[in-house]
């Protein structure tokens, strides 16, 4: 037996017990006549005692050891004289009587320890050292928390876990498949799924009405902080049921999983359509920890003469603002700054228009020449500004002041300290476009995939007023962030033909892409609609981290590699010549 106990187990009622404990040196403290070692497992830290009075050698020896060595110590239980509140096991340490060095350790390339000196990129190439670190432990075992806990949910709500397969043929989902050759037939194909979308369709026509799976999922697409190309999904499906049907099952799950895993309690969720959360919060994952809403001045300003408010008008655009409170002693330098935020390419705002109200009443703006201080202080009580706030105005195409005030509103909350990540604010958003236009390839494509369903009321306008159809889809938000996302599915087949012809896909090609849906669809397909809740994400908003390599064992870097195994790789010639490659 290597160990009678952990390192995290141990308390003060133990004192005076014998216990064996193994585990890796996380510090080696030389005071002269003893030596004090912190013992680390994943459990905790122990201290140990090594007292040259009570055996010479057996100090001697606990000198020499050296951070990140593995042993395994004997020795009695005692009341720690200089206690630590800041562990469990604080009040006790081990006089040890019995070392074996298990192993020893080179010197680590960056510290373990809480706040290392290791880069990222240091740390992802030695992943193994990095995963001892008691942050990134942490973030592991939450992840198993709330996959043990979906689970429990799950369960009790009649959900069965069905695997689906992982070599499957390439479909248009939105993003690359990653593809794999086929030795057993040379030139041909398999994709890795970049969802089981198809798959759970097929379960509910298949009658196991409630299904699913924590699955892994691959996407050969650009990354950032939240994406990796193979990342968790929580992918679920249930037939017989409507939107709000979805909506009340997973309202339960997210409140399931953040009551267990971190006593939080979610409260009352929200519901708000797409349109609503774009005019108030130019996103479609609003940040609601905070107000700061997005206010629209176009009927005060009908009859102005300055031309940006003029021409935004004109062209059915708007000119709208946010009201940034408290911040009205904001320096010319700051409001520049704002100002270079919106005008960046992908916002595309000419400029910026700026508004003060001081505390002590005065008010001042960049566009003092052309309108009085009356007819600034109307637009500032308009907006539900009062004395010490700062009105920020944007004018222009409304899409570009929707991005662009959204985009502001997340940058000031941020600064402000308003997206606190220990407090969460959940919320439905609703009623999606059916459609999106692609500019690039001048048609219409699927806002989230094409088995998407229209709501009744629009499927008059599927072939000529393709930009006003509603879908019953649906995200879910935490803290800005899109946690969840899914839709009532299509299950009658000439539905299913009208999208693929609203998409501009021939009947031929629906067949070749997706043509055992189509033919499954004809033989008495439910009701259904799921949805898929990104694991890794779920678990970056519930350990408070940025970025969801944080909460994954072993993720790429932003370039899709592997630093620890060197990934991807050249394969060897002959390998190559099997594949027809």
């Amino acid at each position: 037996m290597y160990r009678s106990h952990t390192c995290g187990e141990l308390r003060i009622e133990h004192a005076g017990m014998e216990t064996t404990l193994a585990g890796w040196v996380q510090y080696n403290r030389d005071f002269g006549a003893m030596t004090f070692i912190d013992l680390r497992d994943r459990f905790g830290i122990t201290q140990l005692v090594f007292n040259t009075e009570n055996d010479a050698a057996l100090f001697q020896r606990a000198k020499e050891l050296g951070r990140e060595y593995v042993i395994q110590v004997k020795g009695k239980v005692a009341e720690r004289y200089n206690k630590n509140k800041e562990i469990p096991t604080g009040d006790i340490e081990i006089i040890v009587s019995e070392l074996t060095i298990l192993n020893t350790s080179e010197i680590p390339p960056f510290t373990i320890e809480d706040n290392t000196d290791g880069g990222e990129e240091l740390r992802m190439k030695y992943r193994y050292l990095d995963l001892r670190r008691k942050p990134l432990r942490n973030n592991i075992l939450l992840r198993h928390r709330v996959m043990q806990e979906t689970r429990r949910y799950l369960d009790t709500t009649g959900f069965l876990e069905i695997e689906t397969p992982f070599l499957i043929k390439s479909t248009p989902e939105g993003a690359r498949d990653f593809v794999v050759p086929s030795s057993m037939h040379p030139g041909e194909f398999y994709a890795l799924p970049q969802s089981p979308q198809l798959f759970k369709q097929i379960l509910m026509i298949g009658g196991y009405d409630r299904y699913f799976q924590i699955v892994r999922c691959f996407r050969d697409e650009d990354l950032r902080a939240d994406r990796q190309p193979e990342f968790t999904q929580i992918d679920c499906e249930m037939s017989f049921n409507d939107q709000q049907d979805v909506i009340d099952v997973f309202t339960g799950m997210a409140k399931h999983i953040f009551k267990e895993v971190r006593g939080i309690d979610l409260g009352d969720i929200p519901t708000m359509s797409y349109d609503d959360a774009m005019s108030k919060y130019g996103s479609d994952k609003p940040d609601i920890r905070f107000g700061m809403e997005i206010q629209y001045l176009d009927s005060l300003l009908q009859n102005a003469e300055f031309a940006p408010f003029k021409d935004a008008l004109a062209s059915k655009g708007n000119v709208a603002g946010i009201v940034a409170a408290g911040c009205a002693a904001y320096t010319r330098k700051q409001l520049d700054a704002f100002t270079d935020f919106v005008k960046e390419a992908h916002r595309g705002l000419s400029g910026l228009i700026w508004v003060k109200w001081a505390a002590d009443g005065t008010i001042t703006s960049s566009v003092n020449k052309f309108f009085d201080e009356a007819a600034t202080k109307t637009w500032l009580e308009h907006c539900g500004a009062v004395a010490g706030d700062l009105l920020l105005i944007g004018a222009g195409a409304t899409n570009k002041i929707q991005k662009s005030l959204g985009d502001l509103r997340l940058k000031i909350a941020e600064e402000l300290g308003l997206r606190d990540k220990n407090k969460f604010a959940a919320l439905w958003v609703i009623d999606f476009p059916m459609f999106e236009w692609n500019e690039d390839k001048k048609l219409w494509s699927f806002m989230h995939h094409p088995f998407t369903s229209p709501r009744e009321e629009d499927l008059d306008k599927m072939e000529s007023d393709q930009g006003n159809v509603k879908a019953y889809a649906y995200d879910f938000v935490i803290n800005g962030s899109e946690c969840g996302g899914g839709s009532i599915r299509i299950h009658d087949p000439k539905i299913q033909a009208k999208v693929f012809s609203a998409l501009g896909l021939s009947d031929e090609e629906a067949k070749d892409k997706f043509g055992f849906l189509l033919e499954a669809l004809k033989f008495g397909a439910p009701p259904h609609g799921g949805i898929a809740f990104g694991l890794d994400r779920l678990c970056a908003i519930l350990s408070a981290t940025d970025s969801i390599r944080d909460v994954m064992a072993f993720p790429k870097n932003n370039a899709g590699r592997d630093l620890m195994l060197d990934a991807p790789a050249p394969i060897a010639d002959s390998q190559r010549k099997e594949l027809g490659l």
